[in-house]
């Protein structure tokens, strides 16, 4: 630990944890704008919140961030109509702007914050191929043997994020992310709506799939269920319900 770690200092400090959302982005499988998911920001940062923690957003290239429209709780859709948590966060104008003008994720400093949370939403599936920044970041938490997150499609970090070693960091870990079942519920509801063919799948590839062939003992807990997984310093949620569940290992691991 170094000394210029606030906590060396002060061991009252405040626990800090940087949330990382997804730029907005247009699918390349259904060609729709597609961005993060409401509830797996607002719904960690009412954890952290609630625990006393301070919390700051970051994307990958920073700037204003878009959300999916369906995890608004005003979409038509009313997919999201209960999440009062994202209801107050979107109509609270401070919190709002926060997603207005997120930092960029290579601005982070690791030493001043005790974990980093990895949003997902539908663009992190097109977009962090890509971000290299956020993959050089998110293991350099977890090398530094502070917290490392990432629920849903957020996960798609573990497929690109190595460790010093050069072997990606999920690499024999057990972990979670957006399961195959929940994949198969997202395609069938679009073809049964006739908003895609059948030869098309919304996700240009599957977390399940990927962490289970990079060597990471995948797991899950069923259709639609909250369900997160810590191994050691390594922390990830299942999908959109798991904000919560994610974010109390975080504390877990963390204290107050």
């Amino acid at each position: 630990m170094s000394l210029k770690d606030p906590n060396v200092l002060n061991p009252n400090a405040k626990k800090r944890v940087a949330i990382v959302i997804a730029n907005p982005a247009v699918s390349s499988t259904t060609g729709w704008p597609v961005g993060f998911w409401w509830s797996e920001l607002t719904h960690p940062y009412h954890v952290f919140t609630e625990a006393g923690y301070e919390v700051e957003l970051f994307s990958p290239n920073g700037g204003a961030c878009e959300a999916d429209a369906m995890s608004d709780p005003n979409d038509p859709s009313g997919y999201s109509k209960a999440d009062l948590i994202s209801q107050g966060f979107i109509h609270t104008p401070e919190l709002k702007a926060l997603v207005d003008h997120t930092k960029k994720v290579a601005d982070v400093d690791v030493a001043a914050f005790d974990a980093i949370v990895v949003a997902g939403g539908q663009a992190p599936m097109f977009t962090f191929e890509h971000a290299t920044d956020l993959h050089a970041k998110f293991a350099e938490f977890h090398t530094a043997s502070k917290v490392a997150a990432a629920l849903c499609h957020g996960v798609a970090v573990l497929a690109y994020a190595k460790g010093s070693d050069g072997e990606l960091i999920a690499k024999g870990k057990t972990v979670t992310g957006f399961a195959n079942c929940e994949e198969d519920y997202a395609d069938n509801a679009v073809w049964s709506y006739g908003l895609l063919p059948r030869d098309k799948h919304v996700m240009p590839w599957r977390i399940e799939d990927r962490l289970k062939a990079i060597g990471a003992n995948y797991v899950q807990a069923g259709l639609w269920r909250s369900f997160a997984v810590r191994d050691g310093n390594l922390i990830t949620g299942q999908q959109n319900f798991s904000g919560e569940e994610t974010a109390r290992l975080v504390v877990e691991a963390l204290g107050r």
